[in-house]
């Protein structure tokens, strides 16, 4: 996200541009602009179905690689700010370091959670589809101190198997109602990823509720993303042209906006707020105690050397 994160508009490389291509410079930085407004940022995918919606280019794999080209050359010149645009899928681990030890307890302070939902009737997760997608559901998750994941296609074996015996069935024998709330694209296969994963929690003895919320044809009727031609190649493309005829949609194509009320909705739904709100204010109490002692700690040196 772009909270925090400094603005750049860097020239690395002189470039000149025809009137045509800085017209669609001006056009990606307005879009851009405005869900930085929002407090989002938009992979390259992202970007190029905001220009399909409305109506600036056409939906076609040639399109979209020159539009790649147009905003990697006005990314090196300048004209395009760094952080507007992200990739998800790539990106460096390292250790975190602190200056003292009182700034890592202040850091601790901020960090510091309960699990919110000890309490409530239920426990819900976030799974979807694509994986550069995760930048979008994970304000609204770590909001609302849900998990979150991303499946990268058909979940593995392995991780369907742990989901449910190293966390959701735990929960259920705990008396709490589990819910995976799911996310994919709008073809033969991301349709079925839905039923896949219900499948094959019950298999591994979750009774967890799966919950498709997109990409769902009443959001194609409402939101109108630009088609996409089925892949006849899909094992499973026969039965969903059967169902939904030859176009599929990605959920790429959805704002980011409306899918994080889709995510919001329906966790707010699952909700007791009246719960919440108490395990907040706990929460909120023991991030005070230890700034206290954050705030203090040449005191706390002091007496510990005491001892």
């Amino acid at each position: 996200m772009l909270y925090g994160v400094a603005m750049s508009k860097i020239k690395y490389v002189p470039k000149k541009f025809g009137f045509a291509t800085l017209y669609v410079i001006e056009k990606a930085n307005e879009i851009l602009e405005e869900y930085e407004e929002q407090g989002f940022d938009l992979t390259l995918r992202q970007l190029y179905y905001q220009f399909v919606a409305r109506d600036l280019i056409s939906n076609n794999h040639r399109e979209y690689k020159k539009l790649g080209a147009i905003i990697n050359d006005a990314r090196l010149a300048g004209l395009v700010d760094w952080a507007h645009i992200v990739d998800r899928t790539r990106n460096v681990r390292s250790l975190s370091h602190w200056e003292s030890p009182s700034e890592i307890i202040a850091s601790c302070a901020s960090q510091f959670r309960y699990d919110l939902w000890v309490d409530q009737k239920n426990r819900i997760e976030v799974w979807v589809e694509k994986d550069a997608l995760i930048g979008i559901i994970e304000r609204v998750c770590k909001e609302l101190d849900v998990p979150y994941f991303s499946c990268r296609g058909y979940v593995s074996q392995s991780e369907i198997h742990d989901a449910a015996t190293k966390r959701l069935i735990p929960y259920e024998r705990n008396s709490q109602d589990t819910h995976i709330i799911h996310l994919g694209d709008h073809d033969p296969s991301g349709v079925d990823m839905s039923r896949d994963i219900s499948d094959r929690l019950e298999l591994f003895g979750s009774s967890a509720s799966v919950h498709r919320i997109a990409l769902n044809m009443s959001q194609v009727d409402k939101y109108g993303p630009p088609p996409n031609p089925t892949k006849f190649t899909d094992t499973r493309a026969k039965n969903y042209i059967e169902q939904y005829g030859e176009d599929s949609w990605e959920l790429d194509a959805l704002e980011p906006r409306v899918i994080d009320a889709l995510i919001r909705d329906k966790i707010t739904s699952l909700t007791n707020f009246k719960t919440m709100e108490k395990a907040i204010r706990r929460q909120s109490n023991a991030r005070k105690e230890l700034q206290k002692v954050s705030s203090h700690w040449d005191d706390v040196t002091s007496y510990v050397a005491g001892l």
